[in-house]
């Protein structure tokens, strides 16, 4: 599944926007699904968000339905995250991760290639 590597992170305030990159060295992203998964301060990591890299379907969690959009670039082999309407609840540590989607994905079950993590931090 190659090596991740996450970009894009940042201080930002409330409701303000960052967009995440993915971006894979050494395989071909577009294998593999890809999901988001993010680490709050003093909580376990929990995946939020995944595409499926046959049909390009996309589920979210609801505390970042409607605010944040999954995409993928398989020329570029690089997944994006747009983050919009920011709140202080999301900050923490982004990671992607490249497998299948399983159940219990949202621990990380199916996704064998994990990036570093990206700081994302929330404030005003």
């Amino acid at each position: 599944q190659g090596q991740l590597v996450e970009s894009g992170g940042g201080l930002v305030q409330p409701g303000g926007s960052l967009t995440l990159s993915c971006a894979a060295s050494g395989s071909t992203l577009d294998f593999y699904d890809i999901a988001w998964f993010r680490q709050a301060p003093g909580k376990e990591r929990e995946g939020i968000l995944w595409i499926k890299t046959n049909d390009g379907s996309t589920y979210y969690k609801d505390s970042v339905k409607g605010r944040f959009t999954a995409s993928r670039d398989n020329a570029k082999n690089t997944a994006y995250l747009q983050m919009n309407s920011l709140k202080f609840e999301d900050t923490g540590v982004y990671y992607c991760a490249a497998g299948f989607v399983s159940s219990s994905w949202d621990r990380g079950r199916g996704f064998g290639s994990w990036g570093q993590g990206t700081q994302v931090t929330v404030s005003s």
